[in-house]
């Protein structure tokens, strides 16, 4: 029996993890007069586990259960330029896959990009605004570099 020829691998169609698209949100991020006492009163009232930067809830990857993903929850000081250009008191930050193939996207649709793609041990980011001027932090994370901090989480 005669074996078939392997197509290269740029010849073979994309899958659906090749697809640049939004996978999750990745954090949620606002304003605070006081940030420290924002966070105290989020853990004595509503039970949240906090960090030096808000914190970190833990979730299964609905595709792949035996990998766990993370959402940052972060206030930010009121005035912090973070969320700039957007005058808005909040800020989503958006999982996503695929991240350059994506700003390609943006950029041919006319999305005003904000900066350069950024890489971290964590994961790519970049930043958008979207028609409201909602300024959007879209994230390609590596969520077993955030397993392997450790700490404590939210689940």
């Amino acid at each position: 029996m005669k074996e078939e020829p392997k197509l290269p691998e740029s010849a073979l169609p994309p899958t659906d993890a090749d697809v640049p698209k939004v996978t999750g949100i990745g954090g949620i991020f606002f304003f605070s007069d006081n940030p420290d006492a924002s966070k105290a009163w989020y853990a004595a009232n509503l039970g949240l586990e906090t960090n030096p930067y808000g914190a970190v809830f833990e979730f299964r990857n609905a595709n792949h259960p035996d990998q766990i993903n993370y959402l940052q929850w972060s206030v930010f000081n009121r005035g912090s330029n973070y969320f700039e250009p957007s005058k808005k008191e909040f800020m989503i930050n958006y999982r996503v896959q695929n991240l350059e193939a994506l700003v390609d996207k943006l950029k041919q649709n006319g999305v005003t990009v904000l900066d350069s793609i950024e890489t971290y041990d964590y994961g790519k980011f970049v930043h958008i605004i979207d028609p409201e001027g909602n300024k959007i932090e879209l994230w390609e994370p590596i969520d077993h570099v955030l397993t392997n901090f450790g700490g404590k989480t939210n689940k």
